[in-house]
């Protein structure tokens, strides 16, 4: 295929999407995300569209959002062994809150076997994808419908809110940076985000590596609020989502990295499922009103096996 065909091609798929990664892009093209990357480049040149994080979208990306189709077609393999993971660190009998998004409607399919578990959520794709689950109790908050993500925004999804106690919020968002931690492009999603945060005493951000490095409008999470990000193995050549995987890690963010297949690229990718864990230096910062935070989110085994290790130390000092 010649670099025009290759380029007009990528335009009309980020004008049908939206927003697009380079590994969709890559894939359909038949090419590398080097060379996507280049076409990609000389598109925004011509002002024809916009360069993001791992992808490109229409321009004016800064303060535009995506509706759910688009975000639906975008970094799929990724969203998908997030969601694995973080439903890993859901245990039997747990009661969480999990915002709206793409990410965290896979998620939420996979909690449908979780038993005895109750989700707090302002989306209508969570509780749909949670409505037949015999054993999972569903709770929503009320509000005013957006329909663009299907959630549940304003001052009654707040209000419904208050008061609320559970161990975790999984929650995701349009970018990701260090320095202002997570972020989303519209500020009624940011508000009742920031209302789940105060309900839970542990925060996971659900984000893929095109996220990393991204800074929209609306700051949701603070940084230091945030206790875990789960998020994807980055491309190798993908050097500014490295760099803030370890400025995240260094603020004391303790980061799962899950592997996704279907790698148009060509670099190595780990098996879905990979886990790695960077411990936290130091306690948490307390969010206001929602008492002292776990260290970390709990795995299944981890609390049983360090109790026997506890009772074999004490029996070996008698």
């Amino acid at each position: 295929m010649f670099a025009a065909e290759r380029r007009q091609l990528i335009l009309e798929m980020v004008r049908a999407n939206g927003a697009v990664s380079l590994r969709e892009l890559a894939r359909v093209v038949q090419t590398s995300e080097v060379t996507v990357r280049r076409d990609v480049r000389a598109l925004e040149a011509e002002g024809l569209l916009d360069r993001r994080h791992g992808g490109a979208v229409l321009p004016g990306g800064f303060t535009r959002e995506s509706g759910f189709p688009q975000k639906s077609h975008l970094a799929t393999a990724e969203k998908t062994a997030i969601a694995d993971l973080a439903a890993s660190f859901v245990q039997e009998g747990e009661a969480i809150v999990v915002g709206a998004g793409t990410t965290t409607q896979e998620l939420a399919r996979r909690l449908a076997r979780v038993p005895g578990l109750t989700v707090v959520t302002n989306s209508l794709l969570v509780a749909q994808a949670l409505a037949h689950a015999n054993r999972v109790e569903v709770v929503m908050t009320g509000g005013t419908l957006r329909g663009s993500n299907y959630a549940l925004v304003g001052s009654g999804a707040e209000q419904s809110l208050q008061g609320l106690r559970v161990s975790r919020a999984f929650l995701s968002g349009s970018g990701l940076t260090a320095e202002r931690g997570l972020s989303t492009s519209n500020m009624l999603s940011a508000s009742v985000d920031r209302a789940l945060v105060q309900a839970a005493a542990e925060v996971v951000v659900l984000a893929d590596h095109t996220k990393l490095g991204t800074d929209t409008m609306f700051q949701t999470v603070p940084t230091d609020v945030i206790t875990r990000l789960v998020t994807d193995e980055p491309p190798a050549h993908d050097d500014r989502a490295g760099t803030e995987l370890q400025a995240l890690a260094d603020q004391g963010v303790q980061i799962a990295v899950a592997g996704a297949s279907g790698n148009a690229g060509g670099e190595p990718v780990p098996a879905p499922g990979r886990r790695r864990d960077v411990p936290l230096p130091g306690p948490r910062r307390q969010v206001p009103g929602a008492g002292p935070l776990l260290r970390s989110a709990a795995v299944p085994g981890e609390q049983s096996a360090g109790a026997e290790r506890a009772r074999v130390a004490d029996l070996r000092r008698r």
